[in-house]
């Protein structure tokens, strides 16, 4: 499974500044709106959720039959500690693997350098000039008929 996300921050948190082994190397995926919002319009929650889905057999069968799955994760600051709101993670396995590697994909950039800058100034205190230096991230405009079914 190959997982997007979002939000620089939490891929930071995840990578630790691009320094976790295997993690060393961070890029910045820009995929096609539309092939996003396949991918949300097939998705299903990683995680059965009572009252929200009809009983955890029905979810079960819908992990099973959905190309992509979402997780809700808490959104980091740039000490990386957790905020009080949540930012998507969206899995891509079969079909959606492919249509990302396939059709999705625009560009690919390597932010790495990036996150070692940031890093390094976070250290140092410089929380301003690290903030300076984030990749700008606006609120996806989706409403209830992408999210409907992934927003508990």
């Amino acid at each position: 499974m190959t997982w997007i996300k979002p939000s620089f921050l939490w891929m930071m948190y995840r990578c630790g500044w691009a320094t976790k082994e295997g993690q060393e190397t961070v890029l910045a995926v820009e995929i096609t709106r539309e092939g996003f919002a396949w991918a949300l319009r097939h998705a299903c929650l990683s995680h059965y959720v009572r009252g929200f889905h009809p009983d955890q057999a029905a979810w079960k069968r819908q992990l099973r039959r959905s190309p992509a799955r979402v997780q809700w994760d808490p959104e980091r600051d740039l000490r990386l500690a957790p905020l009080p709101y949540r930012s998507l993670q969206l899995g891509l396995a079969g079909e959606a693997s492919a249509r990302y590697a396939d059709e999705w994909t625009v560009s690919l950039r390597d932010v790495t350098p990036l996150a070692h800058e940031m890093h390094a100034l976070v250290r140092e205190g410089d929380l301003d000039a690290a903030a300076r230096l984030m990749p700008e991230e606006r609120p996806y405009p989706a409403g209830a008929e992408l999210l409907g079914h992934l927003v508990p």
